[in-house]
């Protein structure tokens, strides 16, 4: 048994402000002492396409072993990860504190930002991931039904496939005519009963993918909270999170931010606000990757203590004794799906813990990845391998014949619907914010 294996794995800090971690001959030696530990466990090999890349490449060497990769096609390797992180906290038995310290996908990141700063992002990709610039612009009115239309239109989605690179065949989710934050309503004045495990005053971070394009799921989470008595407020000043900037290896736009959403957050943690996300990959960033990156910041760190995914804190109310269970109806069989994002924040399952609580209520859960992954799943050279890697989970939601199909991750759920449609008609697709709110009939 190796040392430390019945130990949780531990994240050292990213320490991407040292000279050092930009050097191309410092970093290359790293991935490939990774990559060898890699080729000789192989036991992620059925996670990603990035691992059998990697394997593939090895195994055409002249020498079968990684020294006898071209050490040019290790950015192969790194092209493939999307930074889902399940090798680190699922698969990966040498991660910290085991002493060989394997950390594949923020050695990943370390390459993806090496390469950024070099240059190495497309339009395609600076525009994919200006999440905040792009939805400010495509709901803007008359310009947001021209967007729409021209999502939904082929031969215009031949034409961006051929300018921008993103696949004609991707399913895009439409712009809102009214953003989230546009029609927020304050909470009614209410007491803060405050529990053992959750604080009883509630910030809501948005998100762009709410505020922009399914506002729906914002007020599905407002409507749970105001039936629950939990008063909220809405975080002041938000910007993207940064999660899409982070996959480009853009850590600098990252930094800055941060600089624009944690000092308003933190101010609310301080007063005792517990902070939902109601996207998984904004809460990770919120959770890990920002605490990872500025860990000595104390409104980062204070900003992560107060951040919930939304069915943690329900769970943890419910714990409390503090979640009301008067639902009104059953919602039939639910085949929901648990994204990456939301598998290694280490919570456990409380969205199906949640749901399971509802009569008259089947939930059948797949914990594996569907492979659309923020942006990397749009791209024309990889959207194929995207609805490769789903296929399995798409089978196994489809084969429930359920009354809905759900995940915690909005763009994971339509992935999922159009791998299904692409055999036999899907099911209705709602997010489990929305099931919740459902059975609750408010």
């Amino acid at each position: 048994m190796r040392e430390g294996s019945l130990e949780a794995p531990t994240r050292h800090p990213l320490d991407w402000r040292n000279p050092d971690f930009y050097d191309d001959a410092s970093a290359f030696k790293e991935l490939e002492r990774v990559f060898d530990i890699c080729h000789g466990c192989r036991r992620c090999v059925n996670l990603c396409t990035a691992f059998p890349t990697l394997f593939d490449l090895v195994d055409a060497s002249s020498t079968m072993e990684v020294d006898g990769v071209d050490k040019k096609d290790y950015w192969k390797v790194v092209d493939q990860c999307y930074l889902c992180d399940t090798c680190y906290m699922t698969k990966c038995p040498y991660v910290p504190p085991h002493p060989w310290n394997v950390d594949f996908p923020h050695l990943m990141l370390r390459a993806k930002a090496i390469k950024f700063r070099k240059g190495g992002a497309s339009l395609r990709d600076r525009l994919l991931s200006a999440t905040d610039a792009m939805g400010k612009l495509n709901t803007i009115p008359v310009v947001v039904q021209t967007v729409n239309a021209l999502n939904r239109n082929a031969l215009a989605r031949q034409a961006i496939e051929g300018v921008l690179g993103v696949h004609r065949d991707r399913e895009l989710p439409e712009y809102a005519t009214r953003k989230f934050r546009s029609s927020f309503q304050e909470s009614k004045p209410l007491p803060v009963k405050d529990g053992k495990n959750t604080p009883g005053k509630v910030a809501v971070f948005s998100t762009c993918y709410v505020n922009y394009n399914e506002p729906g799921i914002g007020h599905d989470l407002l409507a749970l909270l105001g039936h629950n008595d939990i008063p909220y407020v809405l975080v002041a000043q938000e910007a993207c999170c940064g999660m899409p900037k982070l996959e480009l290896g853009d850590l600098n736009s990252v930094s800055s931010l941060k600089e624009k959403n944690i000092p308003g957050m933190a101010k609310l943690a301080r007063e005792g606000y517990a902070i939902l996300t109601p996207v998984p990959s904004c809460t990770l960033m919120f959770k890990q990757e920002l605490p990872l990156m500025f860990p000595e910041d104390a409104e980062v760190q204070a900003v992560k203590a107060a951040m919930f995914d939304p069915f943690e804190y329900f769970v943890q109310r419910a714990k409390d004794g503090l979640l009301k269970k008067d639902f009104k109806g059953g919602l039939g069989k639910v085949s929901y799906h648990i994204p990456c994002h939301s598998r290694v924040q280490n919570v456990g399952q409380k969205t199906r813990e949640l749901l399971e609580m509802i009569p008259e209520t089947q939930v059948t859960t797949v914990e594996r990845c569907a492979g659309h992954d923020g942006t990397w799943g749009v791209k024309k050279e990889f959207f194929e391998l995207s609805m490769k890697i789903g296929r399995p989970v798409f089978r196994q939601l489809a084969d429930a014949q359920p009354d809905w199909i759900s995940s915690d991750c909005p763009i994971a759920a339509r992935h999922i619907v159009q791998g299904i449609r692409k055999e036999k008609e899907p099911p209705a697709k709602a997010h489990p914010l929305t099931l919740l709110r459902k059975a609750y009939g408010i």
